[in-house]
């Protein structure tokens, strides 16, 4: 079996342990700390002492797709391709979601893992990611969301739901996530894989603010798995795909900037286009709003003109053009509008409002996608060597830190 692989100008040494790296979606590191504080993660508590508590930047847009794609990759979007997830196809010129393979441009540490010997799982909340964190993987990756429909053709593993003991979860609800880590123990305890991949879902951060009783409940829900893991003595490193920010003003109302209905008031109708890249097909409870948009112009609508009169409305905290944005956030030109516009910490954009369904919005707006949800966790339940000063930390070093850099 090789010892070394090399994936996207990285080196990684294959691990002699199983070695489990989790993207605990939407997790604000507050909710760690209120948990704690609460004593309802003892676990994750204790880590101080025999363990390692970072903190590292998630990619921005700070989205779901382009954060696990950048993680699974080691690279930022502009490697491998994955901008949020939805995008204008300038080809097709029609918006489409990213969630097929074809879209991706780099190799994952994953499947170049299973090439070299390694048996290598991934267990996702949601179906959206499992064609793109599979892709070219020969060994174990299904969703929660789909259990039912895990074949081992297909799949690599059978009978999940047994196993798991389990029904099919709701795709809202913290029962999705709770099945990742337990269809993860029944792996580790049986298959025990070389490397392991889970990956959750936000619906509770998006709905609980953390502190609160239901967030809490989650979080020791994750402790425990946590503990288990660890007992079982593989090595568990745990990172966010971005953080959660509560979006309203002093009394919980949305704060909306329907970005697409003040520039057909400012141009006219069909001039320009915005682009939601934290669209996709699970909406309810964000309503497809967060704090990253992109805007193509057309019929020669003056930049310079469209950038001053987007940074002048309040809640705009920046107005970048592609290549500004392409720069400081390491995405793929073709792949964005002409300009970059990100919302203020408690601040979300939208295109036009009547193309955004808000009825599912039954608690206070949280949601994510600009720099002020870019902090997020880097835990480990071993010590880190060797780094004596590690500069700016991302949460796609963290395959690196799990496999180089622990005792």
């Amino acid at each position: 079996m090789t010892q070394l692989i090399s994936v996207n100008s990285r080196s990684y040494r294959l691990s002699s342990a199983p070695t489990i790296v989790i993207c605990v979606d939407g997790c604000e590191q507050e909710y760690i700390n209120q948990a704690i504080q609460a004593g309802q993660a003892p676990f994750l508590a204790e880590l101080t002492g025999f363990g390692t508590v970072l903190t590292g930047d998630c990619v921005v847009p700070s989205f779901t797709n382009p954060n696990n794609l950048s993680i699974v990759t080691g690279a930022p979007p502009s490697v491998h391709g994955i901008c949020g997830n939805f995008f204008f196809d300038q080809e097709t010129q029609e918006e489409v979601l990213m969630n097929d393979a074809k879209y991706l441009r780099a190799p994952t540490i994953l499947a170049e893992m299973a090439k070299a010997g390694q048996l290598v799982a991934v267990v996702t909340a949601k179906d959206k990611l499992r064609n793109l964190l599979g892709h070219q993987l020969k060994g174990i990756c299904f969703s929660a969301e789909k259990a039912d429909q895990v074949n081992l053709e297909e799949h690599g593993v059978e009978n999940i739901l047994a196993r798991v003991g389990m029904p099919v979860p709701s795709v809202y609800s913290a029962d999705l996530s709770e099945f990742v880590f337990a269809a993860g123990l029944s792996l580790l305890t049986n298959e025990r894989p070389d490397f392991m991949y889970l990956s959750t879902t936000d619906y509770v951060q998006h709905k609980h603010a953390p502190g609160t009783p239901e967030a809490n409940a989650f979080y020791a829900m994750m402790d425990s798995y946590f503990k288990r893991y660890h007992e079982q003595g593989a090595i568990v490193a745990i990172t966010a795909d971005h953080g959660m920010n509560a979006k309203t003003d002093a009394i919980g109302r949305p704060n909306i900037l329907f970005l697409q209905d003040l520039l057909d008031a400012q141009y006219g109708a069909q001039r320009t286009r915005v682009l939601l890249p934290i669209t996709d097909p699970y909406v309810v409870h964000h309503g497809a709003l967060g704090s990253y948009a992109t805007v193509y112009l057309r019929d020669a609508v003056p930049q310079r003109d469209a950038i001053d009169f987007l940074a002048g409305i309040a809640g705009v905290e920046a107005v970048l053009t592609r290549s500004q944005a392409c720069q400081r956030f390491e995405l793929p030109e073709d792949r964005i509008g002409d300009l970059v516009v990100l919302g203020e910490r408690l601040t979300v954009l939208g295109s036009a409002a009547d193309k955004h369904d808000l009825s599912g919005l039954t608690v206070p707006l949280r949601s994510h996608g600009g720099v002020s949800e870019q902090k997020v966790p880097l835990i480990f339940n071993r010590k880190l060597v060797g780094l004596d000063s590690p500069g700016r930390l991302r949460n796609f070093d963290i395959i690196d830190l799990a496999l180089n850099h622990l005792a």
